[in-house]
């Protein structure tokens, strides 16, 4: 089978299904699960498709439908990597704020052991640091956003009020150079917005995809932001363009 025919057939069992298995479609296609992982890469640089762990999602789904565990498996290498160096930055007795997005949540993971201030608005995030016994954890509680597994609204904004962050770590769906960063959920962009305006620091974790993309709701412009991390296929050029604007750009 042509590879042009291959990536017909794919394209197509993902709208069916949504999301697709490489060993699966290896075996349907009587080819090698690396000649479909090359064919995912291809497709997903094309914008067709986004890899997960052990297969293939649509796009749309990818963003607005997972959950947020399946989410933290697209491009799990890249996220790993943007993490080791976003925990690079903190210092001891930090300050910091962690969002709720899936590249923030793999950070946890990565976390120092060391005296810190940890504020958060989402679950994940608080369980996965529970037992750290040198964190203050703190979650601003408000309005539960299942789909995310966080807290927005008014609530939680008021909970900022009292503290300084020194380091926010945040993404989102989009950097755009003109408009900045951006979210797909109102609540959530409203709340990012709020806690940027009460941080020294705004680090905003991004892989390569969302470089120069926009999503529905804007919560800053480029020039809050002090350091963006990406991953080694991110955009020279994109790059160059946000380090002309005075950000500090980092990727692996």
């Amino acid at each position: 089978m042509l590879a042009v025919e291959r990536h017909r057939r794919i394209l197509e069992l993902l709208q069916v299904n949504g999301s697709v298995r490489t060993v699966e479609i290896a075996s349907g296609f009587g080819v090698t699960d690396e000649t479909i992982r090359k064919d995912f890469e291809f497709l997903e640089h094309r914008g067709d498709l986004i890899r997960i762990h052990g297969g293939a999602t649509r796009p749309a789904r990818a963003r607005e439908e997972l959950p947020l565990t399946e989410r933290q498996m697209i491009r799990r290498e890249e996220k790993s990597a943007i993490a080791k160096l976003a925990v690079a930055r903190i210092q001891p007795n930090d300050t910091i704020f962690l969002d709720a997005s899936s590249t923030t949540l793999t950070l946890t993971e990565f976390l120092p052991d060391m005296p810190l201030t940890i504020l958060t608005n989402a679950l994940n995030v608080f369980t996965a640091l529970e037992n750290r016994s040198q964190c203050d954890l703190i979650c601003t509680g408000g309005l539960y956003d299942r789909r995310s597994r966080s807290f927005i609204g008014l609530p939680a904004e008021a909970a900022l009020r009292r503290y300084n962050i020194h380091r926010m770590f945040c993404s989102g769906n989009g950097i755009d150079l003109e408009r900045g960063i951006s979210e797909t959920n109102s609540r959530q962009a409203s709340f990012k917005e709020r806690v940027i305006a009460n941080a020294e620091e705004v680090v905003y974790l991004a892989d390569h995809s969302k470089l120069g993309q926009k999503a529905s709701f804007f919560f800053g412009d480029i020039s809050s932001l002090n350091c963006v991390i990406t991953d080694q296929a991110g955009d020279p050029d994109f790059l160059q363009a946000l380090r002309e604007r005075g950000v500090e750009v980092l990727k692996p």
